[in-house]
């Protein structure tokens, strides 16, 4: 969004870097700051959340869990549902029928799940050929039926994550916000593309405004929010109460809580500590599965290193099947690393 465009939107009635330390309530739970971290496939496991939770996150969501697969006894979607040992625990779940999603959110709640999120704005193919995620904007009715199964399941707070619509014809998320409420959502999170947008262009953080008008609701908005300037601007277009950091985080899952650091002016910590959060997906998913899961967060993190790191150690690092090899190279290149922050850190 062009700076005329912010300059055109209200002013929020607290300055958005303060807003963002605040803690957000969400039915009887409350978030303790408003920076937080999407729910991502393949991403935001069990691991990756923790890590992004002692870094500073509000609060960190599952990964998207299909109600189906975990009501029949699915291990991935077991994993991918457990509660990581955090204070406050969210499930995403998603799903096209409403006895799966009923079924699903039993379970989660069961299990200790604080919070059950609905997926309505994952825009993969294979989950919107199913008629699950974002697909679900193009019938509200029947996406309705799904909201009130959930709802009426379960006594935890339920929220709702959705996009601008399917396409730029059909944007509808005003209208599925206040049925949404209606029916007892707690929260909604509103990704500024719609889904036919995919990731392509700019997210459009003022058409986010249009759902918090439709409702009184809180609200996060998402899309391509990296740093706290994109927070800032994020809160002003769009006059929600908070954010949502998905891909932005990819390499760095301490990104949310540094947002939050740098909006209270304080330095953050060395708060992203790549080796912990490497043992850690050892010792969660074993060796062999372990190390390969791990492999696209070591590729991310060496990515956005300032210093040159060896192709050819970078190439024995992700093929390694032994994690005490890449242990090493890990603690060498973190320490390296450090280093550089902190000669940065002096200088300034």
């Amino acid at each position: 969004m062009t700076s005329a465009a912010l300059k055109e939107q209200p002013e929020p009635s607290i300055e958005p870097a303060k807003l963002l330390a605040q803690p957000l309530s969400v039915g009887s739970v409350v978030y303790r700051n408003r920076a937080l971290l999407a729910p991502m496939s393949g991403v935001s496991d069990v691991p990756f959340r923790r890590a992004a939770w002692r870094a500073g996150a509000g609060m960190v969501v599952s990964e998207m869990v299909a109600s189906e697969a975990l009501v029949t006894g699915h291990v991935e979607m077991q994993m991918k549902a457990e509660g990581a040992g955090l204070p406050v625990h969210v499930v995403q779940l998603a799903g096209r029928q409403a006895e799966w999603m009923d079924h699903a959110a039993r379970i989660a709640e069961a299990n200790g799940a604080d919070v059950i999120d609905i997926n309505m704005g994952c825009p993969a193919r294979r989950v919107t050929q199913g008629y699950s995620g974002s697909a679900l904007m193009r019938d509200l009715d029947h996406a309705l039926t799904l909201i009130h199964a959930v709802v009426k399941a379960v006594k935890v707070p339920v929220t709702l994550k959705m996009r601008l619509g399917w396409d730029h014809d059909t944007i509808n998320a005003p209208e599925l916000a206040k049925r949404a409420e209606d029916a007892g959502i707690q929260l909604l999170t509103v990704h500024g593309r719609t889904r036919c947008q995919f990731y392509k262009g700019a997210a459009d953080w003022s058409a986010v405004r249009q759902v918090k008008q439709a409702t009184s609701l809180p609200m996060l908005v998402n899309g391509d929010i990296a740093n706290l300037q994109n927070a800032k601007d994020a809160l002003i277009a769009s006059g929600a109460d908070g954010i949502m950091i998905g891909r932005a985080s990819y390499g760095q899952p301490d990104l949310p809580g540094r947002i939050i650091s740098e909006a209270q002016n304080v330095v953050p910590h060395d708060s992203y500590d790549i080796v912990e959060h490497y043992v850690d997906m050892i010792d969660f998913y074993g060796e062999a599965l372990g190390t390969k899961c791990s492999r696209k967060h070591i590729g991310w993190w060496m990515e956005r290193q300032t210093f040159n790191i060896e192709a050819k150690l970078k190439m024995e690092m992700m093929t390694a099947s032994a994690s005490s090899k890449v242990i090493v190279h890990l603690e060498a290149l973190q320490a390296q690393a450090q280093a550089i922050l902190r000669s940065s850190r002096n200088a300034a």
